[in-house]
This record gives structure tokens, C-alpha cells and sequence, in this order.
């Protein structure tokens, strides 16, 4: 059996309510699966939320203080984590965030956005702007500042392996100044070829492929079931039912079918960044 991870409980906020968890379960004398019972919840779910990566909801708080008898103290302590997760991102997402950084494997279908992991600080401010027309610039620049640091897990010892596929209307639409694009496009080539990463592209004139919803995003990790995320305009959705996710893993190797090949998808963006570049884009 190898040996157990515990986690750092200095590292963050849910680091350290995770570690609380841990202690305060396991001094009671109760599994993960003694402490999932009755909650409607997967041991897999508790297990990660002991390790720091996946916040506590309200309702699982209830319960498990109920059951370790702990007057309260993880219902209290459920907003502090939340905040503390958010940072610049939205709330939905922090999960995500969270737990991209210990993923084994990333799998984003992109059909209309370029994944927060390839964009540009120029392309991220645009996008977070037209989401967000109200917003002031300090709330904007945080959530840039946000999506930009999420490149850092690249760095990390054992990198998550990342496999992408866009839509072709992802690389051909202007949401930037014709050159600005071309550096967005530069810029995704760069760190797939940089992080040894897979990029395809689904051409404009495939009428119809397993994926025709939204961005949706899977990861799988070393010791703990593979998830999934789906994201609209103001939400996103977690989903770790494992017939639920299979389905949508069958679906992203589909989508790889019909997808080109990682070279003709790379030939793709390089020549549409100089389309950009000698003002010859399509739209």
C-alpha cells in the first residue's frame, strides 16, 4: 500500500480545512466511508476535500458536523474556504481551478473560446470584459491576473498532460486587432509545443460530431476518479457520476476521430496567424 498523503495544511485556506477534516474524522474512529454515509455524497468527493482540493458545500458541512459532533464549526467556516478558493475566479469554477493542479490529464473541447490555459492577457481582458460590461478595471484585471497564473501548474514537477481540441470558428473569429490575434494564435502553438501538449482542430465543414454542446473539460488524477466540467455563459457543473462521465469520455474520443490530426491542426493555426498578419483573415 503506499504510503498516505497528507496534506499540507499551511499551503491554503481549504488545505487547512481539509486537514481539520481529516483529524476530526479520524479521531472520532470514522472512515471516509463511515462519514459519507447519509450525506449523498462520494467518499471520492470527501476524500479530495481532505486533501484541499475541492471545497466544502453547505450541506455536506451540516452533516459532518452533525456526525463528528463539531458545534458548528465547518457550516461557520464554509464561507471563509469559499472566499478564500475564489480568488479571481468565478465561483463555479474554483473547484476547477483547484483541482487542475493536481490533475494526471486535461481534456478541454473548446467550441467557442480559447481555454483560459492558452490565452493571452489581451485576449483573457476582452473576453472578461464583454462577460463583465459593468465590471470596474480593478475586477477585471483580477480575473486576468486569475486566469494567468493558472499556466504555473506547466511548471510544476509532474505537469498535468494536456490534450485540447477547438473548434476552426475559435481561431477564425476577431475577437482582437488583426495583429493581436496573430500573437494569441503565436502564443497557443508556442506552449503546446512548449508543454509537449496535443492540439487539434475541428474543421468548419464537419457538419455535425459527437460534441456539438458547450465547453466541456475532463480530468483524471492518480487517486481519485476522473471528472468532468461543463461551463455556460454564468455557470458550470461538476459531474463525477461515473456512468455520466464514461459517457462523456466516449464522447471526447469520438470527437478526436473527427478532429484533424495534430499536425494539419498546428499548420492550421500558424497559417491563420499569418492571415491575420497580412490582413487576408476570413471573419
Amino acid at each position: 500500500m503506499p504510503p498516505r498523503k497528507d496534506p499540507d495544511a499551511s499551503a491554503s485556506v481549504p488545505a487547512f480545512y481539509g486537514a481539520e477534516l481529516r483529524f476530526k474524522r479520524e479521531a472520532a474512529g470514522l472512515t471516509l466511508e463511515g462519514l459519507a454515509a447519509g450525506s449523498f455524497r462520494a467518499v471520492s468527493f470527501l476524500s479530495q476535500i481532505e486533501r484541499g482540493e475541492r471545497r466544502m458545500p453547505s450541506d455536506l458541512a451540516q452533516h459532518v458536523d452533525t456526525k463528528l459532533r463539531t458545534d458548528g464549526f465547518f457550516q461557520r467556516r464554509c464561507e471563509d474556504a469559499r472566499k478564500a478558493r475564489q480568488g479571481g475566479h468565478a465561483e463555479y469554477f474554483a473547484d476547477v481551478a483547484e483541482m487542475e493542479r493536481y490533475a494526471e490529464t486535461i481534456e478541454d473541447w473548446a467550441p467557442m473560446l480559447v481555454p483560459g490555459l492558452l490565452q493571452t492577457p489581451a485576449y483573457a481582458r476582452v473576453i472578461v470584459r464583454a462577460a463583465m460590461p459593468h465590471a470596474s478595471d480593478d475586477e477585471v484585471e483580477k480575473k486576468v491576473t486569475a486566469r494567468m497564473e493558472r499556466v504555473a501548474l506547466f511548471g510544476q514537477e509532474k505537469p498535468p498532460e494536456f490534450w485540447v481540441i477547438l473548434d476552426e470558428s475559435v481561431i477564425r473569429k476577431r475577437v482582437l486587432p488583426a495583429e493581436t490575434m496573430a500573437e494569441l494564435l503565436d502564443h497557443i502553438t508556442e506552449v503546446v509545443e512548449a508543454t509537449r501538449s496535443i492540439l487539434q482542430i475541428v474543421p468548419e465543414t464537419t457538419a455535425a460530431h459527437p460534441f456539438m454542446m458547450g465547453m466541456t473539460r475532463t480530468m483524471t488524477f492518480s487517486d481519485a476518479p476522473p471528472v468532468v466540467y461543463t461551463e455556460s455563459l454564468h455557470s458550470g457543473q461538476l459531474i463525477d457520476y461515473p456512468a455520466l462521465v464514461k459517457q462523456y469520455r466516449r464522447s471526447y474520443d469520438l470527437l478526436r476521430a473527427v478532429a484533424l490530426p495534430p499536425e494539419a491542426s498546428r499548420t492550421m493555426v500558424e497559417d491563420a496567424a499569418e492571415d491575420y498578419r497580412n490582413g487576408k483573415q476570413r471573419y
